[in-house]
Parts: C-alpha cells; sequence; structure tokens
C-alpha cells in the first residue's frame, strides 16, 4: 500500500468521526497512529464502519443517540467519552437542556455520582461568563 493511499484511508476514518462528534477524539488519533505504523488500518476502518452505521443508520438519529451515547457514560463513569459524547450531542443538534436531562436521568439510574459528572461535562459547556457582574446581579464594580 502506498503512502498516500495509507493517508487516504486514515483521512477518511477522521472525517466519520468528524461527522458524527464535530472532532477527532486524541484517543482515536492514537488508535490511528499506532494502527498505521503496525498495518492494522482495516481495524479502525471497521471501527469506523460500524460507528457510522450504528450512529446515523438508527432509527434514534444522530442527536438523540448521542445524548444516549453520554447517558450510559455517564451511568459507567467514563468521564472522558462522556465529554466527547456531550460534545457530540451538541454537533448533532442537542441543547444543553437536554444534556441536563440526560444528567437528571442519571440520578434516577446510577445515582448521584453519574448525575454530578454529567452536570460537571454540562457546565464545562457553557459559554465563559463575561466577568462583568459581580454575582449581585448589578453592573457596579
Amino acid at each position: 500500500m502506498t503512502d498516500e493511499t495509507l493517508a487516504s484511508r486514515t483521512e477518511a476514518v477522521r472525517d466519520r468521526y468528524r461527522a458524527t462528534l464535530g472532532a477527532v477524539p486524541g484517543g482515536v488519533e492514537e488508535r490511528l497512529r499506532l494502527a498505521q505504523e503496525f498495518g492494522r488500518l482495516p481495524t479502525e476502518e471497521a471501527i469506523a464502519a460500524l460507528r457510522h452505521i450504528v450512529l446515523t443508520d438508527n432509527p434514534l438519529g444522530g442527536r438523540v443517540q448521542q445524548l444516549v451515547h453520554f447517558g450510559q457514560l455517564l451511568a459507567l463513569g467514563r468521564a472522558h467519552p462522556a465529554r466527547i459524547h456531550a460534545q457530540g450531542a451538541l454537533h448533532a443538534g442537542a441543547t444543553i437542556a437536554e444534556l441536563i436531562g440526560v444528567a437528571e436521568t442519571a440520578l434516577i439510574t446510577a445515582g448521584v455520582p453519574a448525575y454530578a459528572l454529567g452536570t460537571e461535562i454540562v457546565a464545562e459547556l457553557l459559554p465563559p461568563e463575561d466577568g462583568g457582574d459581580n454575582g449581585d446581579g448589578g453592573d457596579e464594580v
């Protein structure tokens, strides 16, 4: 296989992640580097193809799929992938309110630690406060 073909196939895998998540997670980049280095790109292509089928060729649709992933990962206590899928949900059109709803559902199904993780992730996704308000509602300094 030529370097150009390998690069093209690797970029196609990245494109699938960009389509569903809006970005290529760092862990995927590491797996792709290893796959290229050790001739295992077909494994990554198979994973990307399966993810694509499950996420985009599914009756739930991409937004709901990402919200489900977020909730399942909260229940499992998997902070890093939960963050990735929260971002993916926003990329797919979900709202912050929907992410909060998922965190609240995780409270019932997996307890306070899952809820706390969910609210922590959602809070990280909020735009930063402008710093002009000192918390009392006024503009005075």
